[in-house]
C-alpha cells in the first residue's frame, strides 16, 4: 500500500498527495516547465497503477491551486525523484526548497537511506536546488535526454533518520 504523506501546511501554501482532479494543474506546469513534458497518461499511471511510486503537490489558495508538483518511486532503501516541478508564477519562492525538504523528509518516512535524481546539466536552478540540499553528483548518463541528447547528472543524497530534518542552509528553515 503507498504511503502518501500527511497535509503540511507550508506558508501560503500546502503540500498533500496528489489526487486525479491536479492533473491538469500537474499538466500545466509540465508543460511549461519541461521540453519533453510527461503526458497526462503518465501522471495517471503513476497515481494509479505503480505500486512504487507517490505523488504530491503543493496547493495554494488561489489561482493557480497547484503550484508544484514531486513525482517520487520508493524502492527498497531509496527515493529516485523522478519529477519536480514549480508554476513560473511560483518560482524563487521557496516553493521548491520547501517541497523538497517535504520529499526527503517523505523518504526518512519511508526509511531511505538515500535518495537520487537526474538533471541536465544545463538547469542551473535545479542544479543549485539540489546542492544547496546536500545533493552531491555521483554519476553521469551519456545522451540521456532523447530530445537534446544532454547528457544527465546523477545526484544523491543522504536521507537523515526520522525526527531529524534534512540539512538546508539556515535561510531555508
Amino acid at each position: 500500500m503507498k504511503k502518501r504523506g500527511a497535509k503540511t501546511r507550508t506558508g501560503p501554501f500546502s503540500i498533500a498527495g496528489m489526487v486525479l482532479d491536479d492533473i491538469p494543474g500537474v499538466m500545466e506546469i509540465e508543460r511549461r516547465s519541461f521540453p519533453t513534458p510527461w503526458s497526462e497518461s503518465s501522471f495517471r499511471y503513476e497515481l494509479l497503477e505503480n505500486p512504487y511510486a507517490s505523488l504530491f503537490v503543493a496547493r495554494a489558495d488561489q489561482p493557480p491551486e497547484v503550484i508544484a508538483f514531486a513525482s517520487v518511486w520508493v524502492v527498497d532503501d531509496e527515493m529516485k525523484i523522478n519529477n519536480l516541478g514549480v508554476h513560473p508564477l511560483w518560482r524563487r519562492k521557496g516553493v521548491a526548497t520547501r517541497l523538497l525538504a517535504f520529499l526527503l523528509a517523505f523518504a526518512a518516512g519511508q526509511g531511505c537511506r538515500q535518495a537520487t535524481l537526474e538533471v541536465r546539466p544545463s538547469n542551473a536552478a535545479a542544479l543549485r536546488l539540489y546542492q544547496k540540499a546536500g545533493f552531491v553528483l555521483t554519476g553521469r548518463r551519456k545522451e540521456y535526454y532523447t530530445d537534446t541528447h544532454e547528457d544527465a547528472l546523477v545526484m544523491t543524497c543522504p536521507v537523515s533518520p526520522p525526527g531529524r530534518p534534512p540539512s538546508l542552509a539556515p535561510s531555508d528553515r
